[in-house]
This record gives structure tokens, C-alpha cells and sequence, in this order.
């Protein structure tokens, strides 16, 4: 039996504070979409934007898309803005300045100056590892977040992501993803979203207050209150693809808040289980689709913008797949053309009751222009340092990619709007 002070919500419906959110943003789409000369009352269309992991690549990446998106004047019609892996070290970058999106251009040089001239000492670093050291879980993740994600994003973030709650109305929602180790191959169970206000299993629905993820639950009552885990810590459990050799090891281990709960949507061996260890996404799938999956979130559009190594189509063609076999709305997913010379825009939708998507590849023919193997080389996700020059050429590849598909960006737009008139 659950106990009479239960803490943790099994439901699929959104928590009060995002649907809140949502609905001031709601009102601000319409005037964004009006820029454009696109017209909507009552058929608001509701676009999320898809970081996909990538280490400092991935970070730069989104940095550069997020900018051009505000200079194209778009940027004030997206819901939702969510990310794995590197794309979330540069979420929690923006998102520490409130309403980042109304001065985009400054956020962007603080955040490029930082990268390229900031520094964390080594005595920062042993100083952090040792505070990390009185905790009970301490794990490999605090070991990485004290040296290489300190050392990659040049700081150490002791902010935590509750304190944004409130600062945030002008920007777009942010759903930060992990997954949970043990239940990898078991998609349903496996995809952990974080937002400001609660965190817990997407597909499932079972849920918590950010603020206790950490603290020590039975039968759905917090017994044991441990502070909450800070932005650095966090980065870290959506680290190092890269690193596949050691996942082995205990990673992001969080009591877990579902301990000795009797929920029949939730499979018991998590139910049993005293703890859980959170991950890189990257390791399932590079890009956080089922976050936006939830139909409770009413996503009409995705915008993928794909900063993964290797097949420019993995994520997408992997989000199909595991969309199939949850038997999940999602369209089909086709890609004909040449792997290694991806154009820049890629849409899908021909399923009515799923959301467009539209796949953007980082490097591509339209932007490298003959150089895409040239380009992956130079950004390899193992480099987690970029030198001044590196960081220019990647914001802008990023950005041109938002610029020379501004125009189809607007008809998928359009198209979404009258599809919800229909």
C-alpha cells in the first residue's frame, strides 16, 4: 500500500505550473506568427525544439541555432525547448539568465566569452569533489562533474533548476531528459524527464516534486529530505556517449522515489528497488522525443535539430522504430538521397494523428557545401575544449541552418495551423 502522505503523483496529466506556462506562452505565438504574416485565434500551434546530444558540439550547436531562431524572429513561438546529453549544458547556460530569450545576443557573448577565456582551477575542482564526497550516494557522476564537465563548460553551476521557476514565462518550456540505466532496453520505463517543477517517467507517469529528487521516499512519503541535486550534477548525468566503456560503473544514482509504491502502470522490479542510476540518453536514443511524445503535451510540430557524430539519421529513424513498437503516434520516417551529403531540412508527417517533424541534420550540403566529412572531423564529440575560432565557425554552420530554411520553417507552420483548423 502507498503510504497516507503520498508525495509522488501517478497520473499523465501535466503538473499545474507547466500547463500554467504554457498557456501564457500560448498567448504569445499569435503575435510572434503575426511578424510572419501568418494568422491564428484558436488553432495556436504548439512547436517544440529538440537538442540531440553531441558534447560541446552540441552545446555550441544549440547555442547558434537558438540565436539565429531570435533573429529570425522566430523564436517566440516555440513551447517547448528540451534536450539530452550537450545540448543540455547549453540549456542550462540560457536558462540561468531569466526571460533569456528577450536578449538572445547578449546571452550568447557571455556564454562564448565564458568558453573561450573562463577557467576552473584545480582547487575548485577538489574543493567541489570533496563536498561531493560527504553525500551517501556518491557515485562516478560526481567525479566527472567535478573535473571534465567543470572543466568543458568552464564553471561550476551549484545553481538548481527549481530556483527557475517563476523567471521563465518569456521563454520556452525546458524539459531536460535522462534515462534510467536499469531499464535501458525496456523503452516504456526507460525515458526520465527533469523540468523546473517535476521529474520522473514520461511514458509512464509517475512523478515528483524537482526539489525532492534526491531525498530518500518509501511508499510514496518522504522519509529522509538530501538537498537538491545543482545544475553541475546534472549536466553530468547526460554526459560522455563517448564514454560507453565505463557505464559499468554506478552513474547519477538518485534514491528512488517510487520505493516500495504499489503502482500497477509501473513495473516492479523499479517499485523494489531502493535506488536508481540516470544516464546520458545518448546511450538509447541522441535526441529527447518521447518527452515531447506525451500526448498530454500536444506537440503539432517538432523541429529536430541534430547535432549527433556518425549517421545524421540515427535519431530519427530510432524514435520511429521505438514509436512503432509502443505503438505511439509518429510519421514515417524516409530519407532517400546520399547518408554522408544530408541536405539541411527533412520533413515527416504523413501520419494524422502524430506531430510533423522536421529533422536538421548540423553538418550538411546546403552549409558545408561539399565538406560534411571535413566539418565532422574538425568537431569530434570526444573534443570537449573548442579554441575561439572553432566556436565562431560551429554558431555559425548552426545558425545558417535556421536561416536558409526560415521560409519552409514558416509553410510547415502554416500547414500545422490548418491542419488544426481541419
Amino acid at each position: 500500500n502507498n503510504g497516507p502522505n503520498s508525495e509522488v503523483r501517478i497520473g499523465h496529466s501535466l503538473n499545474e505550473d507547466e500547463s500554467q506556462h504554457v498557456a501564457k506562452r500560448r498567448a504569445t505565438v499569435p503575435q510572434c506568427l503575426q511578424e510572419h504574416n501568418i494568422s491564428c485565434s484558436d488553432e495556436v500551434p504548439n512547436i517544440a525544439v529538440l537538442g540531440s546530444g553531441g558534447g560541446e558540439r552540441a552545446m555550441i550547436g544549440l547555442l547558434g541555432s537558438l540565436s539565429q531562431l531570435s533573429e529570425e524572429k522566430l523564436l517566440d513561438c516555440i513551447m517547448y525547448l528540451c534536450g539530452v546529453s550537450g545540448s543540455t549544458w547549453c540549456m542550462a547556460s540560457v536558462y540561468k539568465e531569466p526571460d533569456w530569450s528577450n536578449q538572445m545576443e547578449t546571452v550568447k557573448q557571455n556564454i562564448i566569452k565564458r568558453l573561450d577565456q573562463g577557467k576552473v582551477t584545480y582547487y575548485e575542482q577538489y574543493k567541489k569533489l570533496k563536498k561531493m564526497c560527504e553525500k551517501d550516494n556518491f557515485s562516478v557522476t560526481d567525479i566527472w562533474a567535478s573535473f571534465i564537465v567543470s572543466n568543458a563548460v568552464k564553471e561550476i553551476d551549484e545553481h538548481v533548476l527549481t530556483e527557475q521557476r517563476g523567471q521563465h514565462n518569456n521563454n520556452p518550456y525546458p524539459i531536460y531528459t535522462v534515462i534510467d540505466k536499469k531499464s535501458k532496453y525496456d523503452t516504456l520505463y526507460s525515458w526520465f524527464e527533469i523540468t523546473p517543477h517535476e521529474c520522473g517517467y514520461s511514458l509512464t507517469g509517475a512523478f515528483v516534486d524537482t526539489k525532492c529528487l534526491g531525498s530518500r521516499f518509501v511508499k510514496g512519503a518522504k522519509t529522509e529530505e538530501h538537498p537538491e541535486s545543482d545544475m553541475l550534477y546534472l549536466q553530468v548525468n547526460v554526459i560522455a556517449k563517448c564514454m560507453k566503456k565505463v557505464y559499468e560503473w554506478d552513474w547519477g544514482t538518485h534514491y528512488n522515489f517510487l520505493y516500495k509504491m504499489t503502482v500497477d502502470e509501473v513495473h516492479p522490479s523499479i517499485l523494489k528497488s531502493k535506488t536508481r542510476q540516470y544516464e546520458d540518453a545518448g546511450l538509447l536514443v541522441n535526441s529527447p522525443y518521447f518527452s515531447v511524445l506525451r500526448k498530454e503535451r500536444n506537440v503539432d510540430l517538432i523541429i529536430s535539430l541534430d547535432f549527433s557524430e556518425g549517421d545524421p539519421f540515427e535519431t530519427v529513424d530510432k524514435a520511429a522504430q521505438m514509436c512503432k513498437d509502443l505503438q505511439i503516434p509518429f510519421p514515417t520516417v524516409e530519407h532517400p538521397g546520399n547518408i554522408k551529403e544530408p541536405e539541411d531540412f527533412y520533413v515527416f508527417k504523413d501520419n494524422p494523428n502524430a506531430p510533423v517533424v522536421i529533422h536538421m541534420p548540423l553538418f550538411n550540403a546546403v552549409n558545408c557545401k561539399g565538406e560534411v566529412k571535413k566539418w565532422g572531423k574538425k568537431y569530434k564529440t570526444v573534443y570537449l575544449v573548442y579554441r575561439e575560432e572553432m566556436i565562431s565557425d560551429l554558431l555559425e554552420k548552426a545558425g545558417l541552418n535556421i536561416k536558409n530554411t526560415k521560409e519552409k520553417l514558416l509553410k510547415e507552420i502554416e500547414e500545422v495551423i490548418q491542419r488544426k483548423k481541419n
